[in-house]
């Protein structure tokens, strides 16, 4: 080395180990704060987080769409209940014979005890 080469101790520039040691110095103080440094992984717990809140989503709808199923089928056989005890008063009335139509209601008028 020649005498140009040499710094003097007070201009000293730190070399790659000292900044690397003071990087990962901070990196680990922030991520001991519960900072997250890399956008990649920032990323990534922003993602996952999404993703649960989505399943969750779909699992209430699932939920709801099973109970609407269930509702849906217990009508169903309902009104077909309904219409076959409809169907069997019909057949008794016609076979009995002494059942009386009601005559038509007149436009205009509301039928007995009605409020309108």
């Amino acid at each position: 080395m020649s005498a140009g080469d040499v710094r003097p101790a007070a201009s000293a520039e730190p070399d790659a180990a000292d900044l690397a040691e003071e990087f990962e110095r901070r990196l680990t103080a922030l991520q001991e704060a519960g900072q997250i440094v890399d956008p990649r992984a920032a990323q990534i717990e922003r993602l996952k987080a999404q993703v649960a809140e989505l399943k969750e989503r779909l699992g209430k709808r699932d939920e709801a769409l099973a109970e609407l199923t269930a509702f849906k089928t217990l009508a169903i056989s309902r009104l077909t209940a309904q219409h076959q005890e409809i169907e069997h008063l019909r057949e008794q009335a016609a076979a009995v014979g002494n059942v009386r139509r009601l005559p038509a209601a007149r436009s205009g008028t509301a039928p007995y005890g009605s409020c309108s």
